[in-house]
């Protein structure tokens, strides 16, 4: 066979079985719930820097008393110093999210469970607030109705109320975790998790 016919038998080879692939499109249809979570972390910390500061102001908002102020700060510093550690942690993830570039299936895969760890840091970390949202209570109850306590530690109304206290904090943390969790970064997540599912089926 000479070169023309090599070339005849090109120009006549069908290819209507030939296909281009499409995995390129899905990978780059996750950009868009990436783009949402970054855009709600990045709100995040502007909405977790403000309530710091707005606990700061507490002792003055209820005009507690000069003997309350020692107690109260000594709290808050430990309380901003765990916070800026989860801070510091949701920080980095965003900028790693900055750098990412979605253009292979195994970035994707990173990506996704980049997410998913930093979803239970998230979670993590709210739970890491419920003892000081209980002493906070406490705290407040003790120079708001100081007559309680009056009635000793051991007291059935100073324990059921600590436990109610202690119940409701982890109860109410535990569902508005997962409500925030979900609602700003879990379904965009699932969304980036149904592109990794159709990926497998190609």
């Amino acid at each position: 066979m000479d070169f023309n016919d090599i070339q005849s038998a090109w120009k006549n080879e069908k290819t209507e079985n030939v296909t281009l692939p499409t995995h390129l499109d899905r990978i780059n249809s996750a950009n868009m719930p990436l783009e949402k979570i970054k855009k709600n972390l990045k709100k995040e910390f502007f909405y977790q820097i403000i309530s710091i500061i707005l606990i700061g102001f507490v002792p003055f908002l209820y005009d507690l008393p000069a003997n309350a102020f020692p107690p109260f700060y000594l709290l808050f510093s430990i309380f901003i110093a765990v916070s800026i550690y989860y801070l510091v942690k949701l920080y980095m993830f965003y900028r790693r999210l900055g750098k990412t570039t979605l253009s292979t299936k195994d970035s994707l895969y990173e990506t996704y469970f980049d997410i998913r760890l930093n979803m239970e840091l998230y979670k993590t970390f709210g739970f890491a607030l419920i003892p000081f949202i209980i002493l906070f209570l406490l705290g407040f109850m003790y120079y708001e109705t100081p007559e309680f306590f009056a009635k000793g530690l051991n007291s059935t109304p100073f324990l059921v109320t600590t436990f109610s206290i202690v119940i409701f904090s982890i109860l109410f943390m535990g569902l508005a975790l997962e409500w925030w969790v979900h609602y700003f970064y879990g379904k965009y997540a699932k969304e980036i998790r149904k592109v990794l599912d159709a990926l497998k089926e190609e």
